[in-house]
């Protein structure tokens, strides 16, 4: 796959910046779906995007332990104000989509694939 910036796919997939937003030149190679916390940090790799319904601070230490390009929050849940201000110290960007994980799941399979 691949490597396209998080600015491209934020357009292209109708995705919102929640925080991190200095940061969207970062590159993805790929997704990893889970909300299990456990999950994401024995599998995931860097500059990957999380997909996930987790709402609290704990996501952003997970995402800027593996140095995962960003966090998108699925299904329209809110964002927790202290999260979103911890990513933005942390230089974590979270985006937010409208969508189900499974729905976003297969647009980014999709778009990281063709591109």
């Amino acid at each position: 796959m691949e490597k396209k910036k998080l600015s491209e796919l934020i357009e292209d997939l109708q995705f919102d910046c929640l925080a991190g937003k200095s940061l969207l030149d970062k590159e993805v190679v790929s997704a990893y779906v889970s909300d299990l916390l456990s999950d994401v940090m024995g599998k995931a790799q860097p500059q990957m995007v999380w997909v996930t319904s987790q709402i609290h601070k704990n996501i952003v230490a997970v995402a800027s332990l593996i140095d995962l390009s960003a966090i998108v929050i699925v299904d329209e849940r809110p964002a927790d104000e202290e999260m979103l201000k911890l990513a933005d110290e942390e230089d974590v960007v979270v985006l937010a989509s409208k969508k189900s994980a499974f729905e976003t799941a297969g647009l980014l399979y999709n778009y990281l694939k063709m591109k």
